[in-house]
């Protein structure tokens, strides 16, 4: 039996007709960009992460790249960001105009901590990018404690995080709650397709409980003005199409249930792997709700792991090969080797499982077996 690390066509099925409907509706209406569809889908989303401003943009990237540019950065001013992340984060302050920082991650959770921001904080740091890295939230509380001691900026990273929350952190809370974006001072999510709550193209979003940053980004994405060729800043054309959020209002209806299909696979990993030797499972740290979008383990001789998996036609991924700091095109910033030592082990020990809600206890069930005949 094939065990892909993915497979969307389960979830497609089970809501075609509902999705259908909506497409139909954006074509009735032939308004494709902007407009209605995207405004209704932003006040959901505003409404889902319980923060008053939500503003939709064309991909992930860009609901990173607008709120820095927005910050209007000074040249050497410095946005701090972990070496274990997805480029996109690392692009986005480069293009920013913002000089990366890059800091190392805890080994257990693989997210940032206050520390490993701290260890590399300067006198130019204006930005920090904290990462909800494979679905988890970072610690928020200490994070922004010291953001705000030193005047810093707090963008979260929450690409693959839409739907997990946190005890304890600063930001609207809900019956405890914050919602992984709304803790920093503006939240980036990306609506890729393989996301938790993915699109049928790229698409992206702005969450912010600052009026005036929303105003800004929301005239950055159609190159700088709200008024039809008025620009009060250069921005840029990174409007969110409204086929993509008639998809999105459609899917965000099924997103708690696929979450929670999410958390019964690694909780199913967890029993099923507990014991192997050779295997250090996900970390979800107490007061966190995670979503995993991606079921990532540690493991011993990974690449011997991962070839043992393909020929048994079990999909895996890894997120990621090479850390950010020893990256080609940031090699000028004076990264080494040895720099950030847990993030370059990572790259060398982690494998992501597949995890998605359709994924089914049979098909889970093969991929525990070949892990535990791997290690035996």
């Amino acid at each position: 039996m094939i065990v892909p690390l993915l497979d969307l066509m389960p979830q497609y099925e089970r809501i075609r007709d509902e999705v259908g409907a909506a497409i139909s509706r954006v074509v009735e209406a032939q308004g494709f960009i902007l407009g209605p569809e995207v405004e209704a889908l932003e006040a959901e989303l505003a409404s889902f992460l319980n923060v008053p401003h939500a503003v939709g943009c064309a991909s992930g990237t860009d609901a990173l790249l607008l709120p820095l540019r927005a910050l209007t950065p000074a040249p050497g001013d410095e946005a701090i960001l972990p070496a274990f992340t997805f480029f996109a984060t690392a692009g986005a302050a480069w293009n920013a105009g913002f000089r990366p920082v890059f800091c190392d991650v805890d080994p257990l959770t693989f997210n940032v901590t206050a520390e490993t921001i701290e260890a590399v904080w300067t006198e130019r740091t204006r930005a920090v990018i904290p990462v909800h890295l494979f679905g988890q939230m970072p610690p928020m509380a200490p994070i922004m404690e010291l953001a705000r001691e030193r005047g810093a900026f707090v963008l979260e990273d929450a690409a693959q995080a839409i739907g997990a929350r946190q005890q304890g952190a600063p930001g609207p809370a809900r019956d405890g709650w914050v919602m992984a974006g709304a803790a920093g001072d503006a939240g980036a999510f990306s609506f890729f397709p393989t996301k938790n709550l993915g699109g049928f193209g790229d698409g992206g979003l702005v969450a912010t409980s600052d009026p005036e940053l929303a105003d800004r980004v929301a005239k950055l994405r159609v190159h700088g003005g709200r008024q039809m060729y008025h620009h009060e800043m250069v921005g840029t054309n990174s409007r969110l199409d409204a086929l993509q959020a008639a998809v999105l209002r459609t899917k965000l209806r099924h997103l708690p249930g696929w979450t929670e299909g999410r958390r019964g696979n690694a909780k199913r990993y967890e029993e099923g792997l507990a014991e192997v030797e050779g295997v250090s499972l996900p970390v979800t740290v107490e007061g966190n709700e995670h979503v995993y979008n991606q079921y990532t383990i540690r493991a011993r001789d990974r690449d011997g792991l991962r070839t043992r998996l393909q020929e048994r036609r079990i999909g895996t991924g890894v997120y990621y090969p090479a850390p950010l700091h020893l990256q080609p095109c940031f090699q000028e910033l004076g990264g080494r080797p040895g720099d950030l030592p847990v993030s370059e082990r990572l790259c060398g020990e982690v494998l992501s499982l597949p995890v998605f809600p359709e994924l089914g206890e049979e098909r889970l069930g093969i991929v525990v077996d070949a892990i535990r005949e791997f290690y035996a």
